[in-house]
């Protein structure tokens, strides 16, 4: 079960409250989020710095955030886990990574194989703090989080000179409760048969589209709504956040029309569109603990 738990204030000030049962969610913009079991926290694909605005400040489209952090870096409480899906900026951030490894002795990040040397070069951190996967295996963490590593395609499903799939998804087990984060992804033959198999209770699944615009440009695209909706429905998932929308003007989806598709939704699967300001609460069987 999803409970929708909206609050004032910070989001700094939220993440001192932690859970006693399941699992809690905050989305930190475009694919970002922050999971908190009550005795782990996690963060996938976290962008909270302006770095790509700098890198391309004076060349191709406008990388300016539309939307601030809900969150400072500095302010992010002690974490176990980031996940980052593969290793365009906006999802393997140095500016953003760097600094909680340096916090957070603890920390591990885990990222594609194929991006392993890549994402040591960028934060400068050493082989030690990384733990490396690819489609098909599974980390367990401290027999309390569960992780599964499966394909992607962004917008071909890629794979280095080993063979190692460039793009992932991760699906987290957590105390009998199963989030799926596709990462950037479009539809690809077999796909949904290796999400059904995840029987995940909460899809977090991108839906800025494409267009041959932004392919001519380099940048690579994501589902649009519709495929989004339709993998979620196909794969009997309950409930599915829209996210990576909201952060580039020259690449993002209007939230209205989430909205709007989230109204029309007959089925059995619950569209909500992600947004800042709420706790977005998952409840296992019978109240499991986090």
């Amino acid at each position: 079960m999803l409970k929708v738990l909206p609050f004032a204030g910070p989001l700094v000030g939220r993440l001192a409250n932690r859970p006693e049962a399941g699992l809690s969610l905050y989305w930190l913009g475009q694919a970002g989020f922050l999971l908190d079991s009550g005795r782990h926290r996690l963060l996938i694909d976290p962008y909270l710095s302006n770095s790509l605005a700098e890198k391309y400040r004076d060349r191709g489209p406008s990388h300016e955030r539309m939307m601030p952090p809900p969150i400072e870096i500095d302010e992010l409480p002690p974490l176990d886990l980031i996940l980052c899906t593969h290793h365009h900026t906006d999802h393997l951030d140095a500016a953003t990574l760097a600094p909680l490894a340096r916090r957070f002795a603890q920390l591990r990040l885990v990222v594609p194989k194929a991006s392993l040397k890549l994402a040591q070069d960028r934060t400068g951190l050493g082989p030690e703090r990384f733990i490396g996967m690819d489609a098909g295996e599974t980390l367990v963490l401290d027999q309390g989080i569960e992780v599964s590593a499966v394909r992607a395609a962004h917008e071909e499903l890629q794979r280095d000179e080993q063979g190692r799939h460039l793009f992932l998804g991760y699906a987290l087990g957590v105390n009998g409760i199963r989030v799926f984060h596709s990462g950037d992804t479009i539809p690809f033959v077999g796909q949904i048969e290796e999400v059904r198999a995840l029987a995940a209770d909460l899809a977090l699944l991108p839906v800025n589209g494409r267009s041959p615009a932004l392919a001519a440009a380099g940048i690579a695209g994501n589902f649009t709504l519709e495929e989004a909706v339709e993998l979620a429905s196909a794969c009997g998932i309950p409930a599915m956040l829209a996210h990576h929308y909201g952060l580039f003007a020259f690449n993002t989806l209007a939230p209205e029309r989430i909205d709007a598709r989230a109204m029309a939704m007959a089925g059995p699967t619950r569209l909500l569109r992600a947004r800042t300001g709420i706790e977005y609460r998952l409840i296992g069987p019978a109240g499991t603990a986090g």
